[in-house]
């Protein structure tokens, strides 16, 4: 029941999945769905398999220059790329076949978390949405994951990579995650390391590296100016009560500022339970939110 599908977004060919629901419907309600930062489309199909079974259509796809996505620099988390992605993911999925164009949700884990709330926040074709682990606040998060006294050797890092590209080299690339503290990372901390280095190379397109202007993006980006926008568009925000990747204080001040119609889940573990022993608990509860909103 999945297809390759494929769509164009700023002009740069977006490559993924659809998966269509055993059921056979005139018309079925579709999830929108990709992955977090650095990540491939892989991490998320296990959710869009829940989904499915539930008589939902799911259209997972890469973000641009990750996965099998087009789109250069490789590599380069770009927020306003990526978001631009869901809303011309959710313009083609109206376009197919045995797909209810007024029934269509957004879902989105940790980084793309953040953007679920931008694209409900601004689209209103989006019926419901789905914000797991979120990034709810960029700077709040980058000065909790990069110690003050490591900010000064960031920006000056950022600065040279500005001056190099302008005089014509590639981007500076640095590490996803390491596991040594010293070594300039994206994402700081054992934990990702750990969790990347056993997921990660299941996928063929993974690799962990990201341009070092991705973490410039980063510092730059601010979901939370629109949290309190996403209303009246039903939103559920999956918290893990030890999330030290994407605060779990943070991603609970922004809830406390989203409006109505909202709803909370809070999951035992840090960032990376929703994807090992809290899964069945993070996708189930997704599930029957997105049953409600979409099929009620």
């Amino acid at each position: 029941m999945r297809t390759d599908i494929e769509f164009a977004s700023n002009g740069v060919t977006l490559r993924g999945w659809l998966y269509r629901p055993d059921v056979s419907t005139d018309t079925a309600p579709l999830v929108v769905m990709t992955h977090g930062f650095a990540g491939v489309k892989e991490w998320v199909a296990p959710f869009a398999e829940v989904f499915r079974a539930a008589g939902l259509a799911c259209l997972v796809y890469d973000h641009p220059g990750f996965g099998t996505s087009d789109g250069a620099p490789r590599f380069e988390v770009d927020p306003t790329a990526q978001i631009e992605g869901y809303r011309d993911a959710v313009t083609f999925a109206q376009t197919l076949d045995g797909i209810d164009p007024d029934r269509i949700a957004v879902w989105g884990t940790s980084y793309a978390g953040a953007h679920v709330l931008v694209v409900a926040a601004t689209d209103r074709r989006v019926r419901a949405a789905v914000s797991q682990v979120p990034l709810t606040a960029g700077w709040a998060t980058v000065t909790r994951l990069v110690p003050s006294v490591m900010l000064p050797t960031l920006h000056a890092a950022i600065a040279e990579d500005r001056a190099a590209r302008l005089a014509g080299k590639p981007h500076t690339m640095i590490k996803a995650a390491s596991d040594d503290p010293t070594e300039l990372a994206a994402m700081p901390g054992l934990e990702v390391y750990e969790w990347l280095m056993a997921n990660g190379p299941k996928a063929r397109t993974w690799r962990n590296e990201v341009t070092l202007s991705s973490v410039d993006k980063f510092q730059s980006y601010a979901p939370e100016a629109f949290v309190s926008r996403v209303s009246p568009t039903p939103l559920l925000m999956i918290v893990a009560e030890q999330d030290t990747l994407t605060p779990t204080e943070v991603a609970l001040r922004s809830y406390a500022e989203a409006l109505e119609p909202k709803q909370l889940a809070l999951v035992p573990g840090g960032h990376f339970a929703v994807y090992e022993e809290q899964f069945d608990r993070a996708a189930g509860v997704a599930c029957d939110f997105l049953r409600h909103r979409l099929t009620a």
